[in-house]
C-alpha cells in the first residue's frame, strides 16, 4: 500500500510530518532535484530501498550488477550532466567496492553522493557483520565524508554533502548512515539547501593584482601557449575560456579531462599535451616564453621530467585550488578563483593579437607528424585495422557530436588522439587514476544525462573487468553503442614491456571470450569486424541500430601509441617512432 502522506511538492508540505530516516533521505534527493540514482541494495540499506518502493514514481533507480558499476555510472552521469551523481550502497563489501570509483572521482574531480549502510550503531566496533569502518577506508578518497547515526541531522548533513560535493573544486562525498538512523522516526522540520558553510570557501576571490600581472605577461609575449584542463568545464565556463582564447590570438592545447572544452577543429587549436599526445604541443611548451595553464594540474604524465619543464617560460596558473598552485610546477603569477570569473576579468585586460610566424611552429610541427605517424594510422594501406582508422571512420559518421566514452589503455590514448568534438562534455574517460573496467558502467550513467549519442570505447582487457554490466544493459536497454577494439593484449603494458624490458612479454597476452555471443546472451545484438572492408559499414549499422549494440573490431596485435614522452624524459623529448625510443 503507497504511504498516504507522500505527497511532496517544492513548498515542503511534509513539514512536521513524522518521517522515517529513510524517507528523509529520499525527500533531501527530490529537493536537490535528483531524479536518478545507481546502486545495489543489501541488508544494511534495506530500510532506504524499502521507503524507495513509495517514490517509484519520481526516482529512478538503477540496478547494476556491482557496486563499481554503480560508482562508474554515477561518474559517467555527472560527467556528461555537469550535476551531481547519485550512488546506494550497503555495509561492508558494498561500502568496499566503491573505494576504486571513489578515488577515481576524486582524482578527476566528479560530484557524487555516495550513501552507504551501516550496522546498528550499538554494533559500531564489534565487527558485527559486515560491519567495516567505511569512514577512515574511504577518508582518503573523499572531499568529504560523515557517519549519521540519529536520523534528526540526516536532512542537514546531506545538504551539506551536496553543497560540497559540487561546489568549487566538484569531489565524491560520502555518507554513512547506520541502520537504526534509516529507521528511526523523527518529525521532519523540512529540508534548506546549503550555501555556505564556516571555515570552507569554495569561491575564493579573485585578486585584481595578479589578474593585471597575468594581463601584462600575456600583453608582453612573444610566443604564448594556453594548456587548458577540466576546470574550464566544471566551471561551466566554456563560452569565457572561448571570449578569452580568440581574442588573445594564442594557440590552444588541451589535456586529457580538458578535451572538448573547445570544439577540436578550432582555428586556435593545436592538440593534445602528454605522454601521447600531439607533437607540436608537447615540444613547443619548452619554447613557449609564456604559459597559460587554465583549470589543469600539471600531472606528471603531461610534464614529463619536472625538472625540464617549460623553464624558459613565465607561467601563469589560473585554478579555483590554492593546493594546485606550486605543487608540482613553480608559477610566475597564481590567478585563484573559478575560471567562470576569473576569465573575463583577464580577457578585458588583454590585447588582440594574432602570433602568424608562431602558429606557423605549431602547424610546421603538425605537418612532421602527420607524414610520419597519422597518415599511416588514419589510413592505412595494408595489414590490420588500426585503432586509429577506426576512430576516423566514428568521426565520419559522427560528425563530432557524439559523447564518446573510453576505457583505459592505447585505444584511450588513440581515442584521445583522434576524435573530433563539438561541444563540451564530449569527451569522458579515466584520467588520474586511470581505471580499467571505468568506460561500460560509465557509458550506462551518461546516457541517462543526455539524449546525445553514446559511444563506449574500449579494450578487450577492460572490457571484461566489468563486463557483469552488460546485465544492466539488458535490463534497462540504455541507448549505447559498444566497442570493442580487441588486439589479444593488455596492450599498454604489452608496450612498455617492448619498449623498456627487451619485450619480455610477462603476463599481457590475454585470452577473451567471444564479446559478440556474450552480448547476445545479454539480448543485445553484435557483430565481428576482422577485415578493413567492413569496418564502416558495420560501424554505421551499430549507429542506426535502436538501442544498444556490441562491435567487436580485431585490430592491430603488436601496436604502439605514438608520439610518446618516455618516462622520465622531457617533453622536449617526445619521439614520433619506434625505433627513436
Amino acid at each position: 500500500m503507497k504511504n498516504p502522506y507522500l505527497t511532496y511538492d517544492k513548498e515542503n508540505l511534509l513539514r512536521g510530518i513524522e518521517l522515517s530516516g529513510s524517507q528523509i533521505i529520499l525527500e533531501t534527493f527530490l529537493k536537490e532535484g535528483v531524479k536518478t540514482m545507481f546502486g545495489y541494495p543489501g541488508g544494511a540499506i534495506i530500510p532506504i530501498y524499502d521507503a524507495l518502493y513509495d517514490y517509484k514514481d519520481s526516482l529512478e533507480h538503477i540496478l547494476v550488477r556491482h557496486e563499481q558499476g554503480a560508482v562508474h555510472a554515477a561518474q559517467g552521469f555527472a560527467r556528461a550532466s555537469g550535476e551531481v551523481g547519485v550512488v546506494l550502497a550497503t555495509s561492508g563489501p558494498g561500502a568496499t567496492n566503491l573505494v576504486t570509483g571513489l578515488a577515481d572521482a576524486m582524482l578527476d574531480s566528479t560530484p557524487l553522493v555516495c550513501i552507504t549502510g551501516q550496522v546498528y550503531a550499538h554494533l559500531l566496533g564489534t565487527d558485527a557483520f559486515q560491519e567495516i569502518d567505511v569512514i577512515n577506508v574511504t577518508t582518503p578518497v573523499t572531499k568529504w565524508n560523515y557517519q549519521v547515526t540519529d536520523a534528526e541531522e540526516l536532512a542537514e548533513v546531506l545538504a551539506k554533502a551536496f553543497y560540497i560535493a559540487r561546489s568549487g573544486r566538484p569531489g565524491p562525498v560520502l555518507i554513512d548512515i547506520t541502520k537504526n538512523a534509516q529507521l528511526q522516526k523523527t518529525v521532519y522540520q523540512g529540508y534548506k539547501v546549503c550555501d555556505s558553510l564556516r571555515s570552507y570557501q569554495p569561491n575564493p576571490e579573485p585578486n585584481s593584482e595578479f589578474i593585471a600581472k597575468a594581463a601584462e605577461l600575456i600583453n608582453n609575449a612573444k610566443n604564448p601557449f594556453i594548456i587548458v584542463g577540466q576546470g574550464v568545464i566544471l566551471g561551466k565556463a566554456e563560452e569565457e575560456f572561448l571570449q578569452f582564447i580568440e581574442k588573445s590570438g594564442i594557440p590552444t592545447a588541451w589535456t586529457i579531462m580538458g578535451m572538448s572544452a573547445i570544439p577540436t577543429d578550432h582555428p586556435q587549436a593545436v592538440g593534445m599535451v602528454g605522454m601521447h599526445g600531439n607533437y607540436g604541443p608537447n615540444l613547443l611548451t619548452n619554447e613557449c616564453d609564456v604559459l597559460i595553464a587554465i583549470g589543469m594540474r600539471f600531472d606528471d604524465r603531461v610534464t614529463g621530467k619536472l625538472d625540464e619543464y617549460a623553464k624558459q617560460a613565465e607561467i601563469i596558473h589560473l585554478d579555483i585550488d590554492k593546493a594546485e598552485i606550486n605543487k608540482n610546477v613553480k608559477v610566475a603569477v597564481p590567478v585563484i578563483g573559478n575560471c567562470k570569473e576569473t576569465l573575463p576579468l583577464l580577457t578585458s585586460l588583454i590585447n588582440p593579437k594574432e602570433y602568424v610566424d608562431w602558429h606557423t611552429r605549431f602547424k610546421d610541427c603538425h605537418e612532421i607528424e602527420h607524414i610520419n605517424l597519422i597518415s599511416n594510422e588514419l589510413n592505412p594501406s595494408e595489414g590490420d585495422i588500426t585503432m586509429g582508422e577506426v576512430i576516423k571512420c566514428l568521426n565520419e559518421l559522427t560528425q563530432g557530436d557524439a559523447v564518446i566514452v573510453t576505457d583505459v589503455g592505447q585505444h584511450q590514448m588513440v581515442t584521445c588522439r583522434y576524435a573530433e568534438f563539438n561541444q563540451s562534455k564530449s569527451n569522458i574517460t579515466s584520467g588520474g587514476l586511470g581505471t580499467m573496467g571505468f568506460c561500460l558502467p560509465a557509458a550506462i550513467g551518461a546516457s541517462y544525462a543526455t539524449d546525445r549519442q553514446i559511444i563506449a570505447v574500449m579494450g578487450d582487457g577492460g572490457a571484461q573487468m566489468n563486463i557483469q554490466e552488460l546485465g544492466t544493459v539488458m535490463q534497462y536497454h540504455p541507448n549505447i553503442k559498444i566497442m570493442i577494439l580487441n588486439n589479444c593484449f593488455l596492450g599498454m603494458v604489452r608496450q612498455w614491456q617492448e619498449l623498456f624490458h627487451e619485450e619480455r612479454y610477462s603476463f599481457v597476452d590475454i585470452q577473451s571470450p567471444d564479446f559478440v555471443q556474450v552480448a547476445k546472451g545479454y539480448g543485445i545484438p553484435g557483430e565481428k569486424v576482422l577485415h578493413r572492408d567492413h569496418l564502416k559499414e558495420s560501424i554505421r549499422e551499430m549507429l542506426d541500430n535502436e538501442g544498444a549494440y556490441l562491435l567487436e573490431i580485431m585490430v592491430e596485435k603488436e601496436y604502439n601509441v605514438f608520439p610518446m614522452v618516455p618516462q622520465g624524459k622531457s617533453v622536449a623529448e617526445i619521439v614520433l617512432t619506434h625505433n627513436k625510443v
